[in-house]
């Protein structure tokens, strides 16, 4: 292939990633904003020791700080969705919150449009 064939190729693959966004409609995720190191171990409980952390929410803005990433965790289901928008889930650090978005089903990764504190 050549050099100009690889990159219409790789153009194509770009808008076509970029278009599974475009086309799902947002839905409601609800869960907790946490980071994704604590939503694998299923809570804050064992970072906070070995940190020497005093709240949820201080482990969660301390893990992605260290190199962590912003997650949405449901607890009942188990289930991590990672999170396009790193920016908008900080203030929502360790909270219940409803994040509306369309969910990108092969990545995982929810396309945040908004994040609401659930009551």
């Amino acid at each position: 292939m050549t050099k100009s064939g690889i990159a219409t190729a790789v153009a194509v693959a770009l808008m076509l990633g970029g278009v599974s966004f475009a086309t799902q409609k947002d839905q409601t995720f609800t869960g907790e904003i946490t980071d994704n190191q604590c939503a694998k171990m299923g809570s804050h409980q064992a970072m906070m020791k070995s940190m020497n952390m005093k709240t949820p929410k201080e482990c969660a803005l301390g893990c992605v700080k260290g190199g962590g990433k912003f997650v949405l965790f449901n607890a009942a289901t188990k289930t991590v969705y990672q999170l396009d928008d790193q920016r908008k889930p900080e203030q929502f650090a360790a909270e219940k919150v409803v994040v509306i978005g369309a969910l990108n089903k092969n990545t995982g990764t929810i396309h945040v449009t908004d994040i609401k504190r659930v009551p």
